[in-house]
């Protein structure tokens, strides 16, 4: 049996600025060709009637070639009273490994995102250093950024 890890849908109020967003701060590529879907098809798989999907995927950065996907969605109609907390029941968070914390999440704010919580640096076995961050896009999705440092000993 073949499992493979396809992609991350976000449902955005304008998928056109959440994705410029991700491309700007993470370097994500956009995946041609940009989706316009309809059909009765469409609306049997969401059960949503006259169901509208524009869109795109985008590269995550870090992987060369056959990569997961960022799917950035929007609606024709769609349900926006879905409060997004770290704590919430079901999915929370995208992660980023980044090279320096600080300077990713400065840029998330430039591009008018946010900061959710502290920046923290803690310990780990073997002398590893983590340094950590959760943030939020332009729409409030929660990003988390990660930083691994291996002391020199």
């Amino acid at each position: 049996m073949k499992i493979k890890y396809v992609h991350t849908n976000i449902i955005a109020k304008d998928w056109k600025r959440v994705s410029l967003f991700y491309q700007k701060v993470f370097g994500c590529q956009p995946i041609p060709p940009q989706r316009d879907l309809r059909g009765g098809w469409l609306d049997k798989l969401t059960g949503i009637q006259n169901a509208h999907i524009t869109g795109e995927h985008l590269a995550l950065p870090g992987y060369d070639g056959n990569y997961p996907t960022l799917e950035i969605f929007s609606y024709n109609s769609m349900m926006t009273d879905n409060p997004k907390t770290v704590n919430g029941v079901g999915l929370a968070h995208l992660a980023f490994e980044v090279d320096d914390v600080a300077a990713v999440l400065q840029r998330i704010k430039q591009e008018g995102g946010g900061q959710l919580g502290e920046l923290i640096k803690t310990e780990y076995p073997n002398y590893v250093t983590a340094t950590f961050v959760y943030a939020k896009d332009i729409e409030g999705n929660i990003i988390e950024l990660q930083s691994w440092e291996k002391e020199k000993i």
